[in-house]
């Protein structure tokens, strides 16, 4: 694999984590708990699919193909989507959306941050943006654990058994590949292996605030980096690619 086909690859990788999030807090659309936080979801959909859409037209351009953002949204099937797994996971319930939430936070801060610096000025300026949206996506998602956590005894059992659900999707965030490598050694991506034991202390404060314990699981789920995914991804591209599929050169 040369550098551009794995600069199409990451694009792709980053585009795809915001869009299947993305869609997935979308689903949260006039089911928040309050109104609030329906408002808050919302907008956190948008973020996410925003990014997604910066990160597709990128990888459009490099692929140099003649596709656009859409196409590569809607017109590839699961085997070419590189989303971390927890991505697509179904929302579940309120404690399970916020802990999911605080770890994709969590990683995506510190790894919006390091790509904040590379020598890719699309990459560069378009992490730095995302920054600003990930510290607020941290820090409402932590609080909530806060509450949640030393809330009754219903809610934090919720949110510790979210946490135990969820903690098996976490290694692959932290995963390298070759074509993750050649990027990063090139300083155009980063070295997601070193990003582990800074998310482990900002993560560790949070669940020690909350009253959370740590899980504990030698098992982890991986196979995004290869195309391979849940069940979830082909009910949720089935969903948001139909209109696009049955129709594709409709105009508005």
């Amino acid at each position: 694999m040369n550098k551009q086909e794995a600069l199409f690859k990451y694009l792709l990788y980053l585009g795809d984590n915001g869009l299947v999030q993305g869609h997935r807090l979308s689903e949260l659309c006039s089911r928040g708990p309050i109104l609030e936080e329906d408002l808050a979801m919302t907008n956190f959909a948008l973020d996410y699919i925003g990014r997604a859409s910066a990160f597709l037209k990128y990888a459009a351009e490099v692929e140099g193909a003649g596709r656009t953002e859409d196409d590569l949204a809607y017109k590839r099937g699961e085997r070419l989507f590189y989303n971390n797994l927890m991505a697509e996971l179904p929302n579940g319930d309120f404690a399970y959306t916020m802990a999911k939430q605080v770890l994709i936070a969590c990683f995506e801060y510190l790894l919006f941050t390091e790509l904040s610096n590379s020598i890719d000025e699309t990459i560069a300026s378009v992490s730095t943006k995302t920054l600003k949206e990930v510290r607020y996506h941290f820090t409402h998602a932590r609080d909530w654990c806060f509450r949640l956590g030393k809330g009754t005894a219903v809610s934090h059992a919720k949110l510790q058994n979210a946490f135990n659900d969820l903690w098996m999707y976490t290694g692959e965030l932290f995963e390298m590949s070759d074509w993750l490598r050649l990027l990063a050694n090139e300083q155009i991506g980063c070295d997601l292996s070193l990003l582990k034991s800074k998310w482990n202390e900002m993560l560790n404060l949070v669940l020690k605030e909350a009253t959370i314990e740590v899980p504990i699981g030698d098992y982890m789920q991986t196979g995004s980096r290869q195309g391979i995914h849940t069940e979830y991804l082909g009910h949720i591209l089935s969903e948001m690619q139909y209109l696009q599929r049955a129709y594709p050169d409709a105009k508005w």
